[in-house]
């Protein structure tokens, strides 16, 4: 350990056999990819609130529902506990750890603690570290029970017990200047809350408190494809720190021609989807009765308009310029603001610790194949992560607007580094080099709306 401030730019990469699972392996790996990062003393100290922020999306694979169908989908619980334990040690049996998320709104956290073992996996590391707080908390206020994609009932959550933090990041916002602003679409069929959050200069995210009020922040995403920014690492993983997901616009509705990017081409189709979803959207909101009724509907409306699997909408292609402009707000909120909605008096420590044991390429989030890959990568800053998780998934990340604009923020710049300093460090020999000078990948396979259009000619990973 040393005293030094770690380096954001530098990103480590262990490599275990493809087929690992075991508890003791990930942990050595883990402990082999921090102890490779020089973190300095002190990083973590006793009497510590540390939160963990895995990735737990969803419960299984929206194609394939069932108990078995998670690997590919939600941060592996092998590397949560291994992570629990590195940080619960250096408490010394004072402080706390809060592993939480807030997932989809229609995923089901009870079968999510039950898939992957929570309760056991909690119970080993609270008996382990007497005198360390360690909880797990579903930070959404509401869960959504959907049929075919269409929410048909609402429940009340708890949420995060700790409240909320209200962030307006206003003139400070990506979002200042977009032409979008007025057809804003979120998470819900309400654009007008969306759309009232994110006008001129004003722009307003509800973040939950636990995560803003950390002192240690850990980042634990999935080595994922996302069909809306072409990858979901770090980055975008902020995303489930949300007290209210539909102040985040997601797309722009309208085609390039109309100033949108619901879809890539105003065909008549286009149009037509376009006219009579927004009508439905308006009946159906806040309306679970009626929403009930419109499922056949909607199988139908498939029929003619084509599978979402198959058919590019809602901003689900490499022209969505919308979406990674939330993102970047996001990560602008928690590195400058506090549990009080105002700038910090020290910055927050932040690490990430990349779940890359079993991936997912093809159509993620939600549906993608799984790919299996043996590796985790950490870093102390996301951006740097996630450039090299782009790199070693096959994709140029200067061709994700999410990376490339990560590098030309015009106001509250977290970003302390050039692309060119990203550099690795990894047990696989080639790996050890600067990011521009990485040779082999494992060539993930895009979602279908970013296919030719982020792909690096990159090697194929040997054994």
């Amino acid at each position: 350990m040393t005293s030094q401030l770690p380096d954001p730019a530098l990103v480590s990469v262990f490599r275990g056999p493809l087929h690992y699972r075991e508890r003791a392996a990930v942990g050595e790996l883990i402990d082999q990819s921090l102890a490779a990062l020089n973190l300095p003393d002190g990083f973590i100290s006793p009497g510590d609130r540390v939160v963990i922020k895995p990735n737990w999306v969803k419960e299984h694979d929206e194609r394939r529902p069932g108990p078995n169908q998670w690997e590919h989908m939600v941060t592996h619980p092998a590397v949560i506990e291994a992570v629990i334990r590195w940080a619960a040690a250096r408490l010394r049996g004072r402080g706390s750890v809060t592993v939480c998320d807030a997932p989809q709104t229609d995923s089901s956290f009870a079968r999510l603690r039950e898939y992957c073992g929570f309760e056991e996996t909690i119970t080993r590391c609270r008996e382990a570290f007497p005198g360390v707080t360690i909880d797990v908390l579903d930070l959404r206020p509401e869960e959504w029970l959907a049929v075919d994609g269409v929410t048909v009932s609402k429940t009340a959550l708890p949420g995060d017990p700790r409240g909320s933090t209200h962030v307006r990041l206003n003139e400070a916002s990506e979002f200042v200047g977009f032409h979008g602003c007025g057809q804003l679409y979120g998470a819900s069929y309400d654009m007008a809350e969306t759309n009232r959050k994110h006008t001129g200069a004003t722009h307003e995210y509800l973040l939950c408190r636990t995560p803003m009020e950390a002192d240690v922040f850990i980042n634990l995403p999935k080595l994922k494809t996302h069909k809306k920014v072409g990858l979901t690492c770090a980055l975008k993983n902020l995303v489930g720190i949300n007290a209210n997901k539909n102040w985040l616009p997601h797309h722009t509705e309208g085609t390039p021609e109309s100033g949108g990017d619901q879809f890539p081409a105003a065909t008549a189709k286009a149009r037509l989807e376009h006219s009579w979803m927004g009508a439905a959207k308006r009946v159906l909101k806040n309306n679970p009765t009626l929403s009930r009724l419109f499922v056949p509907v909607k199988k139908v409306g498939r029929l003619f308009f084509g599978d979402t699997q198959k058919v590019v909408r809602s901003g689900n292609w490499h022209g969505n310029d919308t979406c990674w402009r939330m993102v970047l707000d996001l990560n602008k909120c928690l590195f400058f603001f506090d549990g009080e909605g105002r700038r910090r008096a020290k910055p927050i420590r932040y690490l990430v610790v990349v779940d890359g044991i079993v991936g997912g390429e093809g159509n993620g989030p939600m549906t993608p194949d799984a790919k299996p890959c043996g590796i985790i990568l950490a870093g102390t800053h996301p951006v740097a992560v996630d450039c090299a998780a782009a790199t070693l998934m096959g994709f140029d990340w200067q061709k994700l607007r999410l990376l490339k604009n990560a590098f030309a923020l015009r106001e509250l710049n977290f970003v302390p580094f050039q692309p060119r300093h990203v550099r690795l460090i990894s047990n696989h020999a080639p790996w050890s080099c600067p990011l521009e000078h990485v040779e082999d990948s494992f060539n993930f396979r895009p979602h279908f709306g970013w296919v030719g259009a982020i792909e690096n000619a990159r090697k194929a990973l040997t054994e």
